[in-house]
């Protein structure tokens, strides 16, 4: 895949300066307000609406808004830098407290287990900061590229350099921002034909079949619903097998490293297979020991057999590393990460193994916080890269992936601080997640012996599928659109795949962010109305 362009006006003297540190005061001090901000607004919006949005967009546009103010306090804000590491806080808390841990704990209300709300907070704390730790440590590897499509990560990069160029490239990009909240007014997914514009066509259209096979089932199929079969779990499970083996195969391939290089036309990772193999093994192993602290904490142990633990303890490691690298791969690839799908999978198979609903439903919290954080931090690690000028300067682009894994980290902490600290108050005015409904039901139903046969024939379609158009994830991604209810998203998908390839990527390039940013600045807005009016 080829590189993108993107440079700043400014880019030979940001390059000047000096690496920036996460825990810069001032930057710490305004970073940790907008979290704040972001935290309370995804957890109102996620009981609204269900899931909360990528504040990322927003925290660069306050970040470029202070750094116009003529004060020097403020000024310090016009470095590109440090606006990426306000965006990456900002978009951890949203996540974190909306995304993950608002609904472990809203399920373990509606489960009547009150007493277990606040260990749901802590698997969801534990869950995150090994998922943040881990992708840093594994991006730019063979498996997750910087130079993978990451859209949203592209999108808030051209919202940063466009504020610091001005000129073309921010017209353009504002161009992009009104036809996208335009389209968003009335009702059509802009930010899937932006998206379409910077992924792989073979992952999208797999996407967008997905979603219209889910979606338009009972008109193709005569009334048959898809949506109401375990036939999307099904298929999901056997493509994420498929992905994990070639996951497995690629990380574990002998190469020689590729470590000390100065950006080229050809891409070389800067993990080698060799750390990818290593960061692997540190997951699992960091997944383990967090099952085992969430377990004695818990109080989940005490009910169990030695043997019952063990199974508990190791499913829970291997289901939370699964999770990430098929939610990772999906969202690299096209924008989405179905955190929720995938946790929910990894739930129906858990209710096969005998367990008590309470031991499901704190694995079921754990193993949730793990894929949308892993995601989030991998679209901040994109725009980092792409700002800092695509590892032309090697030492300081490893220097500033570690600064926003630092903050990344303290913007997951500050979410799950504020839903300990608000979520009895929303829950108290019925402001419930509608995930953790379905969760909370799920884990006390009884598992059946049919769902098992009819989910485990389904896979073998999903197993194939990814194992023969495994380069593009198709597998994975049409899963996903199967396990998504959006047909108007599909057909806009297919619709940009077309115009794609009859007029080409040139005249939209500048654009393309602007309607990914425009459709999710107009919904964020919308859903902080509806949520709070």
């Amino acid at each position: 895949m080829k590189n993108e362009k993107i440079t700043s006006g400014k880019w030979k003297e940001f390059r000047e300066q000096k690496w920036i540190s996460a825990f810069e005061p001032q930057l710490l001090f305004v970073a940790f307000v907008f979290a704040c901000l972001s935290a309370a607004i995804g957890m109102q919006i996620t009981a609204t609406v269900g899931t909360a949005p990528n504040t990322s967009i927003l925290g660069v546009i306050f970040a470029i808004l202070l750094g116009k103010i003529p004060l020097k306090f403020f000024t310090r804000f016009c470095n590109l830098e440090r606006q990426n590491l306000v965006q990456t806080m900002c978009s951890a808390a949203a996540f974190s407290a909306g995304n993950t841990c608002f609904v472990a704990v809203a399920t373990f209300f509606l489960m009547g287990e009150h007493s277990y709300m606040l260990y749901a907070a802590l698997s969801c704390a534990i869950g995150m900061i090994i998922s943040i730790v881990i992708m840093g440590k594994f991006y730019d590897s063979e498996i997750f590229p910087a130079v993978g499509a990451w859209p949203p990560g592209v999108a808030t990069a051209d919202a940063i350099v466009a504020g610091d160029e001005g000129g073309k490239k921010a017209r353009q990009l504002i161009q992009g921002v009104v036809v996208g909240m335009i389209g968003s007014y009335f009702k059509i997914p802009m930010a899937g034909v932006g998206i379409v514009f910077i992924s792989s066509i073979p992952a999208m259209a797999a996407l967008g079949f997905g979603l219209i096979t889910r979606g338009y089932s009972t008109t193709l199929f005569n009334g048959f619903s898809i949506g109401a079969s375990n036939i999307p779990q099904g298929f999901m499970i056997g493509a994420g097998v498929m992905a994990l083996i070639q996951c497995l195969i690629m990380i574990f391939k002998t190469r020689k490293a590729n470590v000390g290089y100065v950006a080229a036309p050809e891409w070389k990772p800067t993990v080698t297979n060799r750390k990818a193999r290593k960061s692997m093994l540190e997951g699992l192993c960091m997944y383990v020991i967090g099952a085992i602290v969430i377990g004695l904490v818990s109080g989940i142990f005490s009910g169990m057999s030695a043997g019952k633990i063990a199974v508990w303890v190791i499913w829970s490691g291997a289901a939370s590393i699964i999770s990430a690298l098929i939610v990772g791969m999906a969202a690299m690839n096209s924008g989405w990460f179905p955190g929720y799908a995938i946790t929910t999978v990894i739930m129906t198979i858990t209710l096969f193994m005998g367990f008590e609903p309470i031991p499901i439903a704190v694995m079921v919290g754990y193993v949730g916080a793990v894929g949308p954080c892993f995601s989030d931090m991998g679209y901040d690690l994109k725009t980092g890269w792409l700002i800092r000028g695509k590892s032309e300067d090697l030492e300081r682009e490893l220097k500033g992936r570690k600064e926003q894994v630092k903050i990344e980290i303290v913007g997951a902490l500050v979410g799950v601080i504020a839903v300990i600290l608000f979520a009895t108050m929303l829950i108290g005015q019925n402001a419930i997640p509608p995930i953790s409904s379905v969760f909370a039901k799920t884990v006390k139903s009884t598992a059946d012996s049919k769902i098992l046969y009819e989910m485990l024939m389904w896979a073998i379609p999903g197993f194939l599928t990814q194992a023969i158009l495994g380069k593009w994830m198709c597998g994975v991604l049409f899963g996903t659109g199967l396990l998504l209810n959006s047909p108007k998203l599909g057909v806009v998908v297919l619709f940009a795949i077309c115009l794609r390839l009859i007029f080409g990527t040139k005249w939209i390039d500048g654009r393309k962010a602007g309607l990914v940013a425009g459709d999710g600045l107009f919904g964020f807005f919308l859903n902080v109305y509806n949520a709070f009016f």
